[in-house]
């Protein structure tokens, strides 16, 4: 991808148009190629190489959206989506504008994802456009099945409005 267009494309693995084990609501699924933390047990590990999967403009996943009104909002799984955080802002920016919220699980904590913030300023905006935010690689020895939204107890779901607000990880579930 070349940096002027790095909004308008994605390396894309999957869709799953239609999910209900990645969110609250139904909600459409896009898992970005590329993840650089290779956990152990990781359910997903098809999306690790960063240069598999296939580029797609943001308006395939937007057109696809558009038509189903049924949706909440959108999931970006992966791989590790903030490793694509320009076209996913966009992406996330595309969503607050039709009232769908967003949710976001990355390997990475929330702290981390702050502090690559402070010298990335793309991963900051995504960060800063994201409703939910799941944190946190898979540990295998802490995988729960009966965890929501989750697969291991190390991993924490955050409201990130409140999270701004308070300037700390606000938790919306345990």
């Amino acid at each position: 991808m070349e940096n002027g267009n790095k909004e308008k494309f994605v390396r894309l693995a999957d869709i799953v148009p239609e999910s209900v084990v990645d969110g609250k609501g139904i909600r459409m699924t896009v898992f970005v190629q590329g993840c650089r933390h290779a956990c152990a047990g990781c359910h997903n590990p098809t999306t690790w190489d960063e240069n598999g999967g296939e580029v797609v403009p943001l308006s395939f996943i937007t057109d696809m959206a558009e038509k189903n009104p049924l949706l909440d909002g959108l999931t970006f799984s992966g791989g590790e989506p903030f490793l694509q955080p320009a076209p996913l802002c966009a992406l996330a920016k595309w969503c607050h504008a039709r009232a769908l919220n967003v949710w976001c699980y990355s390997g990475y904590t929330y702290e981390q994802l702050r502090q690559m913030g402070e010298n990335d300023v793309d991963v900051a905006a995504l960060l800063n456009e994201i409703d939910v935010l799941v944190d946190g690689p898979f540990v295998e020895k802490e995988k729960d099945l009966m965890l929501a939204f989750r697969g291991s107890r190390n991993q924490r779901v955050l409201d990130m409005r409140r999270s701004r607000e308070q300037n700390k990880p606000v938790l919306l579930m345990v």
